[in-house]
Parts: C-alpha cells; structure tokens; sequence
C-alpha cells in the first residue's frame, strides 16, 4: 500500500466530484475498508442534497466535507489545502455527466475543470493523480478496444475527456493514471443502465410491448461501480505515470442482454424495430428522439405525482447522442494483467433489481411501478 510521507501512515485521498454517484460509492469502499487515514470531499453539491441512502449518508459522517466549483482555480486551491498537510492521492471524479450539454458547458465543466485540479496536483507533489475517462472515445465498432486503440469519441463528453488526457501528458511533474470505464451501473447510477429500467417501468405502467432501434447484437460494455471503485484504489497503489486502463466487467454485455434483464425485472416483453425502420429513424432521429422521450416521460411524470413524489433526479430521457447505432465493446485485458480481478462479473437481474429498490428506498422511483 502506498504510505503517506513516508511514514507508512494510511494515504491521505482527496476526491474530487466525490458526491456524485462513483464519487459517493468510492468513499464508501475506503471507509468500510479502513483505507485511509483522512478522506476529503470536494463538491459543489453537499452530501444532504445529492439524495443519497442511507448508507452513504452513513460514511460521509467521517468525511471532511469542502464545498467548491472547481472551475474556479480559488475553489480548487482550498479543495487541496489542508495546513501544513498534502493529500498522497487525489481522484478526479468532478465533471458534467449529462448528455445533450452545450460545447461551452463542457468546455468548462470537464475541460477546464479536470486541468485546474490537475496542475494543482502537481504543483503539490501530489503521490498519484487518478483521472475518470470514460469508454466512449474509442472508435465505435464491433471490434473490441484495446487501450491503443483507435480513437473517435462520440459524445460530447467523451470528445472533452479525450481532451483532458491529452494535456494531463503535458503537465510536467504530474504523476498520473487515467481510467476508461464502460457504462457504469450501480447503487446511485442515474445515466448508465437506470433511464432504460425506467422505460422498463414505464411499459409496464402502459402495458405494451417495449420496442426498441437497431438489433439485439449492439454491444454495451458495463462495469458495477463497486468494481470500479476497486480499480481506482488498484491503480492508486501502482508503480509508474501515464498508464490508461479500460474497466469492463466479463458480461459481454448487449442491449439484447440488458434488454432480457429489464423485461424480466418488470414483467414485460421487448422487440425490435428491425433495421428498415431503425435507418429511416436514423435519417429523422431528432424527431424520433422526441416522440420517444414524450411517450416515456409524461406516464413518468404521473407515476411519480401519484405516489407522492414531488422531486427525483430521474428520468427516462434519453439524449439522441446515446441513440445512435453506437457499440462500446472495450478489452479490459491490460487491467487484469496487473493483478486486478472483479467480483461482479455480469451484469444480474439482482443486481439492477437492487438498483431500483434503493430508489424506491429514498423515494425517488414510484413503488407502484415495481412488481411486488
């Protein structure tokens, strides 16, 4: 384990964005395993207001909490002072995670962003600097990506982050490494595999058959976030700068294989528009995008104003970005080949089960939605 200073003392972590949904879940894997000797959270949104359960809740009792928008460099340098003390490893988890945002938006809330924090890093010597990137910027084929694979990010965020790691190289005195998850799932997930669980729900609320664009075979490589919270702390404890890892579980996962899942946990049934219909779509998908999303929002909207619920961070909408025949299909290979292994290798019907049971817990998902 890396020792702070030297002393062979517990790491000191900073994590950057450490409210959000991995952030949230990362600080729960180093206080349940007593990984660190102090754990600060820098967020501009505080722990009482990012509609967290109650185990969350929980860890973040013995968390030093720092409000701050790191796109103000004032912001982030009180992030990373703490006294006469500097933190061994800082992870990033701090960026605008929604689809369909402006260039500008991203620009700022990635781009600028994750620099600011990074040169910070440097400048105080910071042990190891650990970037979230996503899998999205590779060239979106059938043939799974290596981490030299070809590049060709196809979504706002995912051309932003690719911009990070091109400066992280030029930030001198930077001892860094950056991650590459597939779609994220999990306890707190609100746009990976969660709007498809709530269309679910939605279809089963309309009782109609869900259908869906392109086929089957469109692959969706995912990860539980507990693996990748795993991986971090992994990484954190590696020799060397500048490595890239992909983090993908073993499900091999498809819309197909997600779409079974979903059915399954909300009693429904799914088709295919078949690919005549799907191009058709693909020539219009603007307008397509929005009779979809009105068909999935409005019976949202009136499940949750029937059962009570005035406020939820969710939603079926899906931006048109991610509805595209686009595959991620990510080789997780080099990972492993550093001595990593996952303990949620597929992708169960439990466990987005237990997903959506959460959110019901917190009462942000309609219970009248799920099947008792």
């Amino acid at each position: 384990m890396m020792a702070a200073s030297g002393t062979g003392e517990k790491p000191r972590v900073l994590v950057l964005g450490g409210c959000g949904f991995i952030g949230r879940n990362f600080v729960h894997y180093l206080v349940s395993n007593d990984l660190a000797s102090k754990i600060r959270v820098a967020d501009k949104t505080p722990p009482e207001m990012a509609w967290m359960n109650s185990r969350h809740k929980e860890v973040f009792k013995s968390v030093d909490f720092v409000s701050a928008n790191l796109k103000n460099q004032a912001s982030v340098k009180s992030a990373f002072s703490d006294g006469d003390d500097s933190f061994d490893i800082v992870v990033n988890l701090a960026a605008e995670t929604q689809c369909g945002r402006t260039e500008e938006i991203y620009e700022e809330g990635i781009v600028k962003l994750s620099l600011n924090c990074a040169r910070e890093a440097a400048s105080r010597n910071v042990k190891k600097y650990i970037e979230i990137s996503t899998g999205q910027v590779y060239s979106s084929d059938k043939k799974a990506s290596s981490e030299e694979g070809k590049v060709s990010p196809w979504t706002g965020i995912a051309k932003c982050k690719l911009q990070v790691e091109e400066h992280l190289k030029e930030i001198n005195g930077l001892n860094y490494c950056i991650l590459r998850p597939a779609t994220v799932y999990g306890l707190g997930d609100k746009y990976g595999l969660t709007p498809r669980l709530i269309i679910g729900a939605v279809y089963r609320q309309l009782g109609e058959k869900m259908e869906l664009l392109w086929s089957a075979d469109l692959n969706m490589s995912t990860v539980h976030v507990d693996d990748l919270c795993r991986a971090i702390w992994h990484v954190s404890q590696l020799e060397g700068s500048g490595e890239v890892y992909n983090v993908v579980d073993k499900s091999h996962s498809t819309q197909g294989t997600i779409s079974e899942l979903v059915c399954s946990i909300f009693d429904i049934q799914h088709c295919y528009f078949g690919t005549m219909v799907s191009n058709f779509a693909r020539l219009k998908m603007k307008d397509t995008v929005e009779i979809s999303n009105d068909k999935h929002t409005v019976p949202w909207s009136e499940a949750c104003k029937q059962d009570g619920i005035e406020h939820t961070p969710l939603s079926p909408y899906l931006d048109q970005e991610l509805l595209y025949e686009k595959h991620m299909l990510l080789d997780g290979s080099k990972l492993e080949g550093t001595g990593f292994t996952y303990i949620r290798q597929k992708v169960t019907k439990e466990a987005l089960k237990e997903m959506v049971d959460d959110f019901v817990g917190i009462e942000v998902f309609p219970k009248s939605l799920v099947p008792s």
